[in-house]
């Protein structure tokens, strides 16, 4: 009986061993662990790397757009604001119109040559967008049915005059936002005619000029 219960006794694995291969197993997942967690961080830091150098890029260009449009900045008739130009309506158009004032008209003017070097040298868009204040167009004007139409009637004027001044006609384009996206509250006069403006945005092209086909 005693040498059947060592038998037994002896049969079974040490204890030590399977701890050994309990502990090798935990080593192994904590090796792909820490694997992961250094891959994880590698590729967060190139991410955060690559925003970084793309901020900058942004920032100079910003500097680059400040310094063309140095000259209409200085008189106080346009304003950059996160790489947006900013034209009052006033400044353009009488109200309700879509017609240039001469003031607008010579503004424009001033604007096309450095622009159109701008947008060359960084390979952009010019995106013209169109705004208005809340107000409903009076029952007397029957040019617009509503503060949409004004809104793209104004960007597609600002836009004609900036190609007549010599911008080149395939790096811009119009669009137009109505009421929709005020840059202040609408509750009197001083509000409206901050949202009555026009705004002028450098974009990235949408396709590589360098995988355009020779037809567009």
């Amino acid at each position: 009986m005693k040498e059947f219960l060592d038998d037994g006794l002896n049969d079974a694995p040490p204890i030590w061993a399977i701890f050994g291969d309990l502990m090798t197993g935990l080593v192994g997942v904590f090796v792909l662990i820490l694997i992961w967690t250094l891959g994880f961080q590698l590729e967060l830091a190139k991410d955060l790397e690559q925003a970084e150098a793309e901020r900058e890029r942004e920032q100079a260009r910003r500097q680059l757009l400040e310094q063309a449009l140095a000259g209409p900045l200085s008189t106080g008739r346009i304003t950059i604001s996160d790489g947006r130009i900013g034209i009052s309506g006033s400044v353009l158009f009488a109200l309700n119109s879509d017609r240039l004032q001469d003031e607008g008209r010579e503004l424009l003017v001033t604007l096309a040559d450095p622009l159109g070097v701008f947008l060359e040298e960084n390979d952009q868009l010019l995106m013209i967008s169109g705004f208005t204040d809340d107000l409903p167009i009076q029952s007397g004007n029957l040019n617009f049915a509503d503060n949409w139409e004004l809104s793209a009637q104004r960007a597609l004027t600002v836009t004609r005059e900036l190609v007549a001044a010599g911008l080149p006609a395939d790096r811009v384009f119009a669009a137009a936002f109505g009421d929709q996206q005020p840059v202040a509250p609408n509750r009197d006069e001083s509000g409206r005619a901050l949202n009555r403006r026009v705004e002028m945005a450098p974009v990235p092209r949408t396709i590589p000029s360098s995988t355009r086909s020779p037809n567009g």
